[in-house]
């Protein structure tokens, strides 16, 4: 029997729109957040997949990208039994946090920055690099508490964040640490990985 993960970025932020390092920053969505939330909402109801069990970090976008998309998708009633944990949290930019991006390169050098946003095991000043997300938060916790369920044929929703969604295409086997600088999870765009008899059979994005 064909089951799924579904992977979803929350949708546009207000510090993504001010081209801001967020992290662990608690902000809102944009109103385009929001209605990127209730496009994967449709989608995900027009793909007509029906959700077991559904995860978020402790980060306001993720949790509202959830609320929107599950109540879009017909399927708000999961929305109050919704699990939430910091391990599924973004990652940590440390010193970077605030700052706008492009300020950033130009203080530092775009080479630097580069090297702080896309290098697997290189942190910025005070923060985690994503080995450490993959490693330290994201793989236990998924071992822990969402592979035994894809293990029994569930459906799961995992509404998070761009670097920790990132670090569970690593932890399913799906990137490499030399691969997943050329993975986007775009804002609001839900990725569906498809598992047969315990195996991944597909990943397909539902983009517009």
């Amino acid at each position: 029997m064909r089951h799924y993960l579904v992977l979803l970025r929350h949708g546009q932020s207000q510090w993504n729109l001010e081209n801001r390092f967020t992290g662990f920053h608690n902000v809102d969505l944009t109103e385009k957040g929001e209605e990127e939330a209730r496009a994967a909402g449709e989608r995900l109801k027009t793909a007509g997949i029906r959700f077991d069990h559904v995860f978020s970090s402790t980060q306001t976008r993720a949790n509202k990208t959830a609320e929107i998309a599950l109540a879009e998708a017909g399927q708000g009633e999961l929305f109050p039994r919704m699990i939430r944990h910091d391990d599924l949290r973004e990652r940590d930019y440390g010193d970077l946090t605030g700052l706008n991006k492009d300020e950033t390169r130009a203080k530092y050098g775009e080479e630097q920055v580069h090297i702080w946003r896309r290098s697997y095991d290189v942190a910025p000043p005070g923060g985690e690099c994503l080995k450490d997300v993959v490693e330290n938060r994201v793989r236990p916790y998924y071992e822990a508490h969402i592979k035994p369920l894809l293990d029994k044929g569930d459906n799961i929703l995992i509404a998070a964040h761009g670097n920790s969604l990132r670090a569970m295409l690593i932890i399913l086997g799906l990137e490499t640490p030399e691969s997943i600088n050329k993975a986007e999870m775009e804002t609001g765009v839900p990725v569906i990985i498809a598992f047969e008899n315990g195996q991944i059979v597909s990943r397909t994005s539902l983009g517009a």
